[in-house]
């Protein structure tokens, strides 16, 4: 009987409930959505609260996403030698105290400070949820796997504002941190009771330097992991372009601010779709051949956007539809490439899915840092960002599959 971490393996082998698992993978996985999105509505009452200037106010964000990127590659060995249980349960009980002191920080270098270690710490539920993955599924299994926790997950930063919102109006926003810190101790408290080691102690790998570089050269070195996870890269620059250049572009360029929300949770919700559908199809199309012919559509998608828009002909319903054919399709593709990064990966799945996801967590925001950067008042430098993401993806996938596209397997 084939073991878990077998690449040949493409069938479930959950040790719980197949429902229960991806619930619980996406739930670990928006800890993180949480400690972000949360803080959005709260950043003007800490600046008033703090004395602290609005120009300094986004590093709340900053630092938690700096020390999130970083930490990943060191949660991957971690989770390579000690098992996965004892890396995310000690990194989840740092990140419930973290938010803790938050909650009473009375000096802004303590609440960074604080922001910074919460984002070392919750990074583990990237990696180790990954590994959790790949340790039980492989192939089209792992990719559907992966669809429908990001489904799931995609719910959270649709609702989390609208939480921070809704604890700012019962008071004050130290309450945000320590409803992280409670949610945080209840999926902690499920996975401990629920989910039991899946990496087998003959299959750790001994801490040492010489290994973890021999691992990343591993995963450096291999076509599917480099090609695939550098597709990913520009498809989540893509990505986090939209994310910082949507405000703007419905305030400035279409003027209906207050609509803002809705296009954005409408956005998501076409996100969410494409995760579900890829879930539907790929243990029967696979994912070279929805992977591939999603980024086509992207292409097509962004292309046409350009279009509109130089022509005159945009407006801010013909942009929503066309933004949600995009991210549907970013839906598709990103969650196979991301598969497919990993599906030699098995024996070394902590320290791949850290060194992939420290990549593309880092340069992905980078190239979203830039896409909204560029903002002119238009909607061009965005289409042109998912247009050039599209372009480069399928020719990374050109280049690791030598030409052959939609295939199968």
């Amino acid at each position: 009987m084939p073991q878990p971490g077998d690449p040949s393996r493409d069938e479930p082998s959950s040790p719980i409930h197949f429902v229960e698992f991806v619930a619980l993978i996406a739930a670990l996985m928006a800890l993180g959505a949480l400690g972000i999105d949360t803080m959005l509505p709260a950043l003007p009452s800490i600046g008033g609260d703090l004395h602290v200037a609005a120009n300094d106010l986004p590093l709340v964000i900053v630092m938690f996403s700096g020390g999130f990127g970083a930490a990943q590659l060191v949660h991957g060995p971690l989770a390579d030698r000690y098992g996965r249980r004892p890396v995310l349960i000690g990194s989840m009980v740092l990140y419930v105290v973290m938010n803790l002191v938050c909650g009473v920080a009375r000096s802004f270098d303590l609440l960074l400070i604080s922001r910074v270690c919460a984002g070392v710490a919750i990074a583990a539920t990237r990696v180790v949820t990954i590994a959790l993955i790949r340790d039980c599924y492989s192939g089209r299994a792992m990719a559907r796997v992966n669809s429908l926790a990001v489904m799931t997950f995609m719910i959270f930063p649709i609702i989390a504002p609208s939480i921070g919102q809704f604890i700012l109006l019962m008071g004050s926003w130290r309450l945000i941190f320590n409803m992280i810190a409670m949610v945080s101790v209840a999926i902690a408290t499920w996975f401990i009771l629920r989910m039991p080691e899946t990496l087998p102690a003959e299959r750790r790998l001994p801490l040492e330097a010489k290994l973890l570089i021999a691992n990343w050269k591993r995963t450096f070195s291999d076509r599917l992991s480099v090609g695939y996870a550098a597709a990913v890269i520009g498809l989540q620059g893509a990505l986090f372009g939209y994310i910082t250049s949507i405000q703007p572009i419905v305030e400035k360029v279409f003027h209906q601010p207050k609509r803002l929300g809705l296009i954005f949770a409408g956005c998501a919700v076409t996100m969410a779709c494409g995760n579900l559908l890829n879930s539907r199809i790929v243990m029967w199309l696979g994912m070279r051949r929805i992977s591939h012919g999603a980024m086509v559509v992207l292409i097509v998608a962004a292309s046409t956007s350009l279009l509109v828009s130089k022509l005159g002909y945009e407006n801010i319903w013909l942009f929503v539809a066309l933004q949600a054919v995009t991210l549907a399709c970013f839906g598709l593709a990103a969650s196979n490439c991301s598969a497919m990064a990993m599906l030699n990966m098995g024996e070394i799945a902590g320290t791949a899915s850290s060194l992939q996801g420290f990549f593309v967590t880092t340069f992905g925001a980078a190239i979203g840092g830039l896409i909204g950067m560029a903002f002119d008042g238009t909607t061009t430098p965005l289409h042109l960002g998912f247009l050039a993401a599209g372009v480069i993806a399928l020719a990374l996938a050109a280049i690791v599959e030598r030409g052959r596209l939609f295939r199968p397997a």
